[in-house]
């Protein structure tokens, strides 16, 4: 069945937000889990974490940003245009439970995956301390609704264009050093920023987690596309995650496998800007 968009806009310089009808997924979707889309017969399958749901309205939100060729395809679609599949939801919920006070830390367009578990966290009964950051005050996305769903909010801009004039991680450092008693870290954004983040927290002895994007095919661990190595062990994002231990991810491993493909991107983006056909290798 066709998935009918019923709301489209954008939210920040090439970020967009989609609003799916796509009632079965909505009932079933909780924090933390993704869903696989396809927008005709003859486009790519990517997977997008849920940003949000409502099992009332039966709707699926949708943040992505400009990339590569499917979601510049996304971009130009406008409500009452429809999606072919819209598979979900998929991967492990997250280990939302009543744990005291958590930092849940968001990275530009990881702000929008951090949104669900930020709501989820607070109605567990927990103190919930957001930081949200990006490159500019341009692209920061959903301010007002982590700060109405947060009982502290904490912005951070790398040009210092609002809120903190650095990273994230500095925030959340500062906030550990106040002596706030804070049960664990989630993190969501660039591998680079896990990483780093992981890496500055594990002295701390907090736990951490982050939340996975490798290369994803089927979204069911039936390719292997998504393995990823956590504690020495192979594991496949899609149904032993997205959720893992930040100070067991391989995070070089991880940055080396979704550059792999990067010159096919390139090339499939051009043959689609130039109106050319892309072709998989499994259809060559």
């Amino acid at each position: 069945m066709p998935y009918k968009i019923i709301e489209k806009k954008e939210i920040a310089p090439s970020v967009h937000l989609l609003k799916i009808l796509a009632p079965d997924v909505a009932k079933a979707a909780k924090a933390g889990q993704f869903i696989i889309l396809r927008i005709d017969e003859t486009s790519e399958r990517i997977p997008l974490t849920i940003a949000d749901f409502d099992a009332v309205e039966g709707t699926i939100t949708i943040i992505f940003q400009e990339m590569g060729k499917t979601t510049k395809q996304l971009a130009k679609m406008t409500s009452s245009n429809e999606l072919r599949d819209f598979v979900g939801p998929l991967g492990t919920p997250a280990d939302v439970r009543e744990l005291g006070t958590v930092i849940l830390v968001g990275g530009g367009v990881g702000i929008a995956p951090v949104y669900p578990q930020v709501r989820a966290y607070r109605e567990a009964g927990n103190k919930v301390i957001s930081v949200i950051g990006a490159r500019n005050e341009s692209l920061l996305i959903l301010e007002d609704e982590m700060k109405a769903a947060s009982d502290e909010l904490h912005v951070a801009t790398d040009d210092g264009s609002k809120g903190h004039h650095g990273f994230v991680t500095d925030v959340v450092k500062n906030i550990l050093d106040s002596g706030e008693k804070v049960a664990r870290v989630v993190v969501i954004g660039p591998p680079i920023l896990m990483k780093v983040a992981a890496g500055m927290l594990e002295p701390y002895g907090v736990e951490t987690l982050v939340s996975l994007n490798p290369i994803m095919i089927d979204g069911t661990g039936m390719c292997g596309g998504c393995r990823v190595s956590v504690g020495g062990e192979t594991k496949f994002a899609c149904v032993d995650g997205p959720e893992f231990d930040a100070h067991k991810v391989d995070f070089n491993l991880l940055m080396s496998r979704l550059a792999l493909y990067r010159d096919e991107e390139s090339k499939c983006l051009e043959n689609h800007n130039n109106n050319h056909k892309c072709t998989c290798r499994g259809e060559n």
